[in-house]
């Protein structure tokens, strides 16, 4: 199997070099002031008359774990908390985006503390916004599953995610419109993404683009905000929302380890390609152009300055942390002459393939005991 770079680069992404700015920044949605999009679903509904529950244990054990980890949006956080989003900025000041670099020849040589703070509170409002609208793609694949996936255990478990991402798009959407100051559309990289795995007719891919790639990455991120943040509701939402999103992205690894053993070289050829190409554009996403559009600042002139930062750089890689071992688990790695492996230390993320994939892991996300009596008491209240 060859791992020419420039050649398999060119046909998956559009261009050889992975930084190639003027090929990211090309990208874009038309459709992004529009309410409502379709998108065309190619796959097909499976009924099985197989009901044997607990076939496949992990699965079930997922299951048994989901139906008392249920927590309430509306009654479990507290929505009375006044939140200051000028002051949250402050206290994270944006100028830390770009470490130690010389900003006098830039375009920001004469922002002050204000602009730094307002551009803070619009990496709040960007970011917010891309982690509702990943939930809101979650809700729509995972109830794909359900439909397509042919395992009774697996059509027990994705029910109970549908319900989860709800919740999770309703408690975004709601601290967005009642706590912060904007919305953003769509970003047109998650959008393309989203678009393959609606599209796609195969229920694994569906299962490898949601729940390892998007979640997978979601889950570090909301791990990052949380550990970062100085403002008590969203600490708390997103430490309720990443003990569900846990157990969404063993639902994935659990699931796609049994059917990818079977699998021939060219069809894992196949979703390693995939992978890689989730990979790169969730990468791309976090390029945030959007937000310096808003700003007034030209993107071409912003993200050199981005590249260029070590601590920035870091900041991306770590967003791997829980995709790159979940391929290792799930056999993608090292398939056809390791080529996925290739990939991933051209991104610079193969470092992390030995932490603790996912499938291991979910239950210390759990919420605690505490966590879960105020969960029922707020929901037989």
């Amino acid at each position: 199997m060859s791992t020419n770079t420039s050649s398999s680069n060119e046909a998956l992404i559009g261009r050889e070099d992975l930084n190639d700015l003027e090929a990211i920044l090309a990208v874009s949605a038309s459709d992004q002031h529009e309410s409502i999009k379709a998108v065309h679903d190619n796959a097909d509904a499976i009924f099985t008359w197989d009901y044997e529950k607990g076939s496949r244990p992990a699965l079930n054990k997922l299951y048994e774990k989901a139906k008392v980890s249920m927590w309430n949006g509306e009654t479990d956080l507290p929505w009375d908390t006044v939140v200051d989003q000028e002051q949250v900025a402050r206290d994270n000041m944006a100028l830390g985006t770009f470490g130690d670099i010389d900003l006098s020849h830039t375009p920001f040589a004469k922002w002050n503390d204000d602009d730094w703070a307002h551009l803070g509170m619009e990496f709040q409002n960007w970011s917010l916004s891309q982690f509702m609208h990943g939930e809101q793609g979650a809700l729509i694949c995972t109830a794909k599953i359900v439909e397509t996936v042919p395992w009774i255990d697996a059509k027990y478990y994705a029910p109970t995610q549908v319900m989860d991402e709800a919740r999770h798009v309703e408690v975004f959407a709601k601290y967005l419109d009642t706590k912060l100051n904007g919305h953003y559309p769509l970003n047109p990289h998650l959008g393309l993404l989203l678009d393959d795995v609606i599209e796609d007719s195969r229920w694994d891919m569906t299962y490898l683009g949601m729940q390892i790639m998007v979640e997978g990455l979601a889950l570090a991120a909301f791990g990052f905000m949380h550990q970062l943040t100085t403002e008590p509701l969203l600490k708390k939402l997103l430490r309720y929302v990443m003990s569900d999103e846990a157990r969404h992205v063993a639902f994935g690894v659990l699931s796609l380890k049994e059917y990818y053993a079977d699998l021939s070289d060219a069809e894992m050829m196949e979703r390693q390609e995939f992978a890689f190409e989730a990979a790169v554009r969730m990468r791309d996403r976090f390029m945030q152009q959007e937000v310096w559009e808003r700003m007034g600042l030209k993107p071409r002139e912003v993200l050199p300055l981005l590249l260029d930062n070590p601590n920035r750089l870091l900041f991306q890689q770590m967003l791997f942390t829980k995709i790159v071992p979940n391929c290792k688990k799930l056999g993608l790695l090292d398939r056809n002459d390791g080529w996925l492996r290739h990939k991933f230390e051209e991104l610079g993320v193969i470092q992390f393939e030995d932490l603790t994939d996912t499938s291991d892991e979910y239950e210390s996300f759990a919420l605690g005991t505490a966590e879960l009596s105020e969960s029922t008491s707020s929901m037989t209240a």
